[in-house]
């Protein structure tokens, strides 16, 4: 057979690149685990693993370890071709797991570690979905308000003939204003969201400005923190455990915290320990990591059991993440109430009120 025609496969939809669900992450490191545990190689292990998955692209994916297995690599070079699926700490793992003879324990520790950042996303989303749901009920609600309801009164008030008062004459303000340019409300923060997302990306300046302002927001700035933290500790001790140098693993941290601010503490970090001091003093040097964190390093680092100090202060974090979760969602609820029941207030006030004294003054 000879070859006619050919393209490159695209990975691509009209919505960007295809992801990797964490579950289908989850799935694959908990059966080659088992199948590596049992003593089946890797060749085949992967091949059994891509003849049943579901998922399109993680399926190409698989096929692309198997051939590059074929070609002579190991499984983590293989993996590090495909960065957006395998990230920094998965291959290093990997790596370590290889050169130590420890792959099934790396890859056990892996499947909790995923299963662990996957319910700590959920926690996440549900911190921000709730205040965006009701967020939107709100200026839905304020919007109807303005460019419906509140013209259909403006003209009923006016031609009682009373001088309107000041809150009144605020209201009809804001209202005419949305009714003229209602296209303007409803594209400029659309607008704002766009070029706040390029000027994020492409200044690195006002990138870790906005990241410090997220971790001094009140309420969420405290649960920010905690999560990366978190998720900082957990990745370090799971590196620092599976025999890769405490320097390597701080590096390799770096790029899982998800923030520049953290991201240039953990730099430092890295430095003073580059030139000889302990661990304890360069975390405690940078200002950022509360006392209970170099707490915890300093006893770790005396006894022996650094991995299982970074353990534990993610357990703790992780724990304090889900209660704080809860508080927030306690705090907010009451509390868009309240701006929603402020918003319909003043806007009854303001139209009621030059009516209520037209009908106080026909009663005397």
């Amino acid at each position: 057979l000879d070859l006619v025609k050919g393209e490159p496969v695209s990975n691509k939809s009209l919505l960007g690149t295809h992801t990797i669900p964490r579950r289908e992450l989850i799935h694959f490191c908990f059966h080659l685990e088992h199948l590596v545990r049992v003593k089946v190689p890797i060749l085949e292990g992967l091949t059994d693993l891509r003849d049943s998955l579901e998922n399109p692209r993680f399926r190409e994916v698989v096929a692309g370890l198997v051939e590059s297995i074929e070609g002579g690599q190991t499984l983590s070079q293989a993996m590090d071709a495909h960065p957006r699926v395998f990230d920094k700490v998965f291959v290093s793992l990997i790596r370590a797991g290889e050169a130590s003879g420890r792959l099934p324990e790396v890859l056990r520790s892996l499947t909790e570690t995923l299963k662990w950042e996957d319910e700590l996303a959920s926690q996440t989303k549900k911190l921000a979905m709730y205040p965006a749901f009701v967020g939107t009920i709100v200026i839905a609600a304020t919007f109807f308000l303005m460019v419906y309801m509140v013209p259909q009164l403006k003209q009923f008030v006016k031609n009682m003939g009373e001088a309107l008062p000041m809150q009144t004459k605020i209201l009809f303000f804001v209202s005419d204003t949305l009714v003229a340019y209602w296209y303007v409300a409803l594209l400029l923060p659309t607008l704002l969201a766009i070029g706040a997302k390029i000027l994020l990306h492409t200044n690195p300046l006002a990138r870790v400005r906005f990241d410090a302002i997220k971790l001094r927001l009140p309420f969420v700035g405290g649960i920010l923190r905690k999560i990366i933290l978190s998720r900082f500790a957990n990745t370090f001790a799971l590196l620092y455990s599976s025999g890769i140098p405490i320097l390597e693993s701080i590096r390799t941290t770096q790029d899982v915290v998800g923030n520049l601010v953290v991201r240039h503490r953990l730099e430092r970090v890295e430095q003073l320990i580059g030139e000889g001091q302990n661990v304890t003093a360069a975390f405690h040097r940078t200002g950022f990591f509360p006392p209970l964190v170099i707490r915890m390093l300093k006893v770790g680092e005396s006894t022996g059991a650094l991995g299982e100090a970074l353990v534990n202060i993610s357990y703790f974090y992780n724990r304090d993440v889900k209660e704080s979760v809860e508080k927030v969602q306690q705090l907010i609820e009451p509390a868009l109430t309240m701006v929603l029941g402020c918003l319909l207030g003043w806007i009854m006030l303001s139209v009621l009120g030059p009516v209520y004294d037209v009908i106080s003054r026909i009663k005397t």
